[in-house]
């Protein structure tokens, strides 16, 4: 059991008097009662029975839908359904998956994400022939919401297998979507829950670090579970006035305790620049691009926060100068519409 941490959850172990199946696949939810329809059918695809699998939906007290509903027409019985008495945030949500869990495996699985044919299969075979392990991931899609494949994530290494150097890898740039890891019970109890102090974005790439400083992590090449992306994400409050960035630097500075004392700072500085870089590269030119540069200057100047290494510059320039070159070509297109109406 972790000992008690004034930002993180202790997750108890299971009562010895409990009935424990291999996996527990806890699914938080709020308002997306629309996706969670295509995510319970895709478990269900693979359920192997109720003595194996535990499969619970933990809603955060939804106002725009009904889960239950689609738990109790899709479930019939077989998943269970949870609701929180009042909105109590996503964090404590997650807190509340890990503690209802019974299984010695623990898959969080979004209630807008999805798994393909095999994913329990073969991550289960990964923890059996390697009990070493405390977390094992595959790779994943990204879709949008209407569930068109957009690209997937990385090639790790050639082939499945425990990653080598994965601290390092990690501990410099998120490379993990939630719905593709399975982390052991155990290890969420030596470890303790998700960090209170994210509000918005990082708790999980602290926590994939937090494990790999402590444990090996299997991977595996074929790409079995599905991300969601929704098109709305430019306009959440977090983008526009930068907390994400802020958040993300401060993973950073957690992180850092959990690295090798000879290379902890040096980590922590390129984990800065590649935050500083997705700023400037994606939010600031995104901000630019829908004309909010009130969005934009606070993106910079908090990017500028975790970087201003030279190529953070140049890469801040070149995208002030596309976002410019964009806005020449609409004013040229307005001034032209102008004149074929004249």
């Amino acid at each position: 059991m972790s000992q008690p941490h004034p930002y993180r959850a202790t997750i108890l172990a299971v009562p010895e008097v409990v009935s424990r199946p291999l996996w527990s696949v806890m699914i938080p939810t709020y308002n997306c009662a629309r996706y969670l329809r295509e995510t319970l059918t895709s478990v269900l695809a693979q359920d192997p029975g109720s003595e194996i699998m535990q499969i619970e939906v933990i809603d955060d007290c939804s106002t725009k839908d009904d889960p239950q509903a689609v738990v109790e027409e899709l479930g019939r019985g077989r998943v269970a359904f949870y609701r929180q008495p009042e909105n109590v945030g996503y964090i404590k949500n997650f807190e509340t998956c890990l503690k209802r869990s019974r299984g010695k495996l623990i898959h969080l699985l979004h209630g807008d994400d999805c798994v393909k044919k095999g994913f329990y299969c073969k991550l289960q075979s990964a923890f059996e022939d390697n009990p070493e392990i405390g977390a094992a991931f595959c790779r994943h899609f990204y879709m949008d919401e209407n569930g068109h494949y957009q690209g997937s994530s990385a090639l790790e290494q050639p082939e499945s297998g425990i990653l080598s150097n994965w601290l390092e890898r990690i501990a410099i740039e998120q490379r993990i979507q939630t719905p593709s890891i399975v982390v052991r019970r155990s290890v969420y109890e030596k470890l303790g829950g998700f960090d209170r102090r994210f509000s918005c974005c990082g708790e999980d790439w602290e926590m994939w670090v937090r494990i790999a400083a402590q444990y090996p992590v299997w991977y595996e090449v074929e790409p079995l579970a599905l991300y969601r992306i929704h098109s709305n994400s430019l306009s959440r409050i977090s983008t526009r006035t930068a907390a994400d960035t802020q958040e993300l630097r401060m993973a950073t500075e957690i992180m850092q305790t959990y690295l090798p004392t000879l290379v902890a700072r040096k980590l922590s500085n390129k984990a800065k620049e590649n935050i500083a870089l997705y700023s400037v590269q994606d939010l600031v030119l995104q901000m630019l691009t829908l004309g909010d540069f009130t969005a934009a200057t606070t993106q910079i100047q908090e990017a500028l926060k975790c970087s201003y290494s030279q190529k953070v510059l140049i890469e801040m320039s070149r995208t002030i100068f596309q976002s410019g070159k964009f806005w020449i070509k609409k004013v040229i297109k307005y001034q032209m519409s102008l004149k074929t109406h004249q």
